[in-house]
């Protein structure tokens, strides 16, 4: 079983949601929240609360791979700034602990969790309540973005490993046989 943490980075509040399971298999859903920090705190506070708690995060459901929304650009400065630094913030903590980081854009998710990369929020929520078999769709939306990268990865990320472990087995086999 694999265990990924799912990050949407924000500043103000920052999704995370740990699912386990394996490709061709149920998933489950292992914990799910989200982050808030206050707007009236200074700046150096808040990543500082942000990466305290996402080490807690960390520690308590030891995650095989952590899942973040890959930051890209948005009309309001401000807004991407604070992305970018939560970001920042959840690839830290990953490598402080050793954990893998993969990065997917917001269309891969929702492509991965409904299969059209222009689906709306309210499309992937539904999607990620299926998915996990869940009574309820989780709240804040954040929380429900964390789990839907968390299942892009798991989906797709390993996918894309195990495809990219074969190409390298095969490449050492064909140099020990002396064909490259």
């Amino acid at each position: 079983m694999t265990r990924v943490l799912g990050v949407d980075p924000g500043l103000t509040r920052c999704g995370v949601g740990v699912i386990e399971g394996e490709v061709g298999c149920p998933i489950s859903l292992v914990g799910v929240g989200v982050i808030q920090t206050s707007a009236e705190a200074p700046l150096e506070q808040r990543l500082l609360q942000l990466e305290e708690q996402l080490t807690m995060w960390v520690e308590q459901y030891r995650p095989d791979v952590i899942a973040v929304e890959r930051v890209f650009s948005q009309l309001n400065v401000r807004t991407v700034m604070g992305t970018g630094q939560a970001s920042g913030i959840a690839l830290l903590v990953a490598a402080r602990a050793g954990i893998r980081v993969a990065l997917h854009t917001p269309s891969e998710v929702k492509a991965a969790v409904t299969g059209t990369g222009r689906a709306n929020k309210a499309q992937v929520a539904e999607m990620v309540k299926r998915l996990l078999r869940l009574d309820a769709i989780p709240k804040p939306v954040d929380s429900t973005d964390a789990l839907a990268l968390a299942i892009c990865h798991l989906w797709r990320g390993l996918g894309n490993d195990r495809i990219a472990n074969a190409l390298a087995t095969e490449k050492l086999r064909l140099k020990k046989l002396g064909a490259l």
